[in-house]
């Protein structure tokens, strides 16, 4: 938005976490599911208001990455065989760290106890020292109890230990389950909520487990990401883009993971709604055509080398930069960093509180060579919102190994290459009665063999028999009759390869709720008068509609919003007794970035007021116009400055006939 006549001062109060809260839910943004139930920990439902601010942000995301970038969108299933992710690697590693409580059982996610406990010691360190700012407390607000780490608030800390502690965090996704348990003991920490030890930390697997079926013969599981929905589809999805990488899918659909102890409201829930993309390209060229686009854009990073040395000091620098000193792998990856950044910031994220973060050694993701998270600061903390991972040919790989059917792309060369290697010639039909299903297991085991191996092979073929072993350990036995190994002169004119998957992975909540507590500040005059600044690209309602409290303006609300219903803008009306001050500011807090207010003057002389949230601002002009001139600011074509260009001020009167 650009400047305008009128300040407005939007931290004159500090952040109140319990505000805003109490805002979203007595506005409906969302609110506990299954809440006359008593509620699940971990499950949410979005009310008016927050349904349609997150359809606006899927809105934006799909114009910003599957239009402009041409994406090819996929819906794929949620329920997923077990089969898939036992392939995938989910089975095993997919998983969390928790500890539970010695006594009462209660069960928490080990890291996060760690940082809690650690991050409540250095805040009453701070408070010790008298370093710690303390907000304002409303009066309301001074009877209730503030929980704090049982102990710990307000103990000046030794010097020794404050940088042990701030060294612990800094590199804490890096902890094994062993050191997490480890640094529970060394430090002494005991569930904050009772004061009890915790036992050793405990893997566990964060997907829902179903079946498939009446019979329940059919293992299946929630899906806890979409991206193997796009590899099952990799060859159909290749096929329509006529044989051409690189290309990019991508997904917008609900995901589950069955959280540990989901206590951070819209942070950490256990059902969700991801947008996800697998960009397919070639593992010997990573540069990206239009690379030179975002080249200077800037971030900050936060490298794992920095990490590692206890240090959580960003670096300022162009991805360009980034790219170059090898600190971003390439270009590729460079390319959707900045592409997500630029998404973050266009619908509100504030720039000054985003940060790329690089996973370190022992927390990158099975399937990742590399990853950068995007970290959004908000009231708990830095929360990862999307991570953007080099997959490498992990996935595809594993899956034509399990199931024979090659993942493959093909180049056709400019020069053709002239090899020699050795050849293998199955007899399918004998090796199938000898072996039945096992068959594509052993035709795995072969292919898989480089030139050495199959000349050993070959070898003991020739003496009568050979063994060969599956990754599983069971050994089968060949002869001669059943393949046949040549080594031949081969022309090749195409080059087949397995392509790398570079995917950036949104969690549409998280992105959500840090958008509104960036978004959210009370007006200087009175701290009850709330606003959410929300862009107007994603605002639930664009434009509020206030008639004076008559019948008479009936006609002219249907006229109005009438038209702005053809100009494709969403209006709400506000026709309630109350006064148009009162209505504007229910609505501020709401979000809506405009209001039109209707009274005698457009009756007798057809003009309407436009009001601007932020500054309260309010132009005026013949009803026609100040709808063309809204309906271009909710566009997103002009912004405020350029609207009072367009329109006079209103200056609260208006002369009448």
């Amino acid at each position: 938005m650009a400047s305008s006549s009128t300040t407005v001062k939007k931290d004159a109060f500090p952040f109140d976490k319990q505000r805003l809260e109490g805002t979203l839910l007595n506005r409906f943004f969302y609110a506990p599911a299954f809440e006359i139930y008593g509620g699940v920990a971990g499950l949410y439902d979005y009310g008016p208001p927050g349904a349609s601010l997150q359809a606006n942000i899927i809105n934006e995301w799909r114009k910003h990455f599957i239009i402009e970038e041409h994406m090819l969108e996929l819906d794929t299933t949620i329920m997923t065989p077990a089969p898939v992710f036992e392939t995938s690697g989910h089975v095993a590693r997919f998983m969390d760290w928790m500890v539970k409580d010695s006594q009462t059982g209660d069960v928490l996610r080990a890291d996060h106890l760690v940082k809690n406990v650690l991050e409540a010691r250095l805040a009453g360190d701070k408070e010790a020292r008298g370093l710690a700012v303390q907000p304002p407390v409303d009066d309301k607000d001074k009877k209730k109890k503030v929980k704090k780490v049982k102990g710990k608030v307000g103990v000046k800390l030794e010097d020794e230990v404050v940088a042990e502690y701030e060294n612990i965090l800094a590199q804490l996704d890096n902890y094994t389950g062993l050191e997490l348990g480890e640094l529970c003991r060394k430090y002494k920490i005991t569930n904050p909520d009772t004061d009890n030890e915790v036992s050793e930390p405990q893997p566990f697997n964060l997907m829902f487990a179903s079946s498939i079926g009446p019979t329940g013969q059919h293992p299946g599981y929630l899906r806890p990401e979409t991206a193997q929905g796009h590899f099952m589809n990799f060859s159909r999805l290749l096929s329509f883009n006529n044989g051409k990488l690189p290309f990019a899918s991508a997904q917008i659909g609900r995901s589950f993971r069955n959280e540990i102890s989901p206590r951070a409201g819209l942070l950490r829930v256990r059902e969700f709604t991801m947008a996800e993309i697998e960009h397919y390209v070639d593992p010997e060229d990573k540069t990206h055509e239009r690379f030179h686009e975002v080249r200077d854009v800037e971030l900050d990073l936060l490298p794992r080398d920095v990490q590692s040395s206890g240090n959580t000091k960003v670096t300022r620098m162009t991805v360009g930069e980034a790219v170059k000193k090898g600190i971003i792998a390439n270009e590729t990856l460079g390319y959707f960093v900045a592409r997500i950044y630029l998404f973050l910031t266009k619908i509100g994220i504030n720039p000054a509180r985003l940060r790329f973060r690089q996973h370190m050694k022992n927390e990158m993701a099975h399937y990742a060579c590399d990853c950068w998270d995007a970290e959004i600061h908000n009231s708990t903390g830095w929360t990862e919102c999307v991570g953007c991972a080099d997959r490498s040919a992990y996935d595809l790989t594993v899956h034509s190994k399990k199931t024979g059917i090659p993942l493959i792309a093909s180049q056709q060369l400019e020069e053709p290459i002239v090899i020699e290697k050795e050849v293998v010639q199955f007899n399918k039909r004998t090796l199938g009665k000898m072996f039945g299903k096992e068959l594509p297991v052993i035709q795995n085991i072969v292919n898989d063999m480089d030139e050495v191996s199959l000349q050993k092979l070959k070898g003991e073929l020739a003496q009568g028999v050979a063994t060969i072993v599956s990754s599983e350990g069971r050994e089968f036995k060949l002869t001669p009759d059943l393949l046949t190994i040549e080594r031949q002169t081969i022309k090749q004119s195409i080059r087949e390869y397995t392509p790398n998957v570079i995917e950036p992975s949104f969690g549409l909540g998280r992105i959500l709720y840090c958008l509104l507590e960036h978004s959210f500040w009370s007006r200087e005059q009175d701290v009850e008068r709330v606003v959410l600044s929300l862009p107007p690209i994603i605002a639930p309602t664009k434009v509020l509609i206030v008639p004076l409290s008559t019948k008479r303006f009936d006609h002219l609300v249907r006229d109005v919003s009438s038209k702005l219903r053809k100009s494709g803008v969403f209006s709400s009306v506000d026709d309630s007794n109350q006064s148009i001050g009162r209505r504007y500011a229910r609505n501020d807090a709401l979000g809506t970035p405009y209001g039109v207010t209707l009274d005698f003057a457009s009756l007798q002389k057809g003009t309407m007021t436009l009001r601007e949230r932020d500054t309260t601002e309010q132009l005026i002009g013949p009803i026609d116009e100040v709808i063309a001139v809204v309906t271009e600011l909710v566009q997103g074509t002009i912004d405020w400055a350029e609207a009072r260009q367009r329109l006079p001020a209103y200056d609260g009167v208006q002369a009448l006939d």
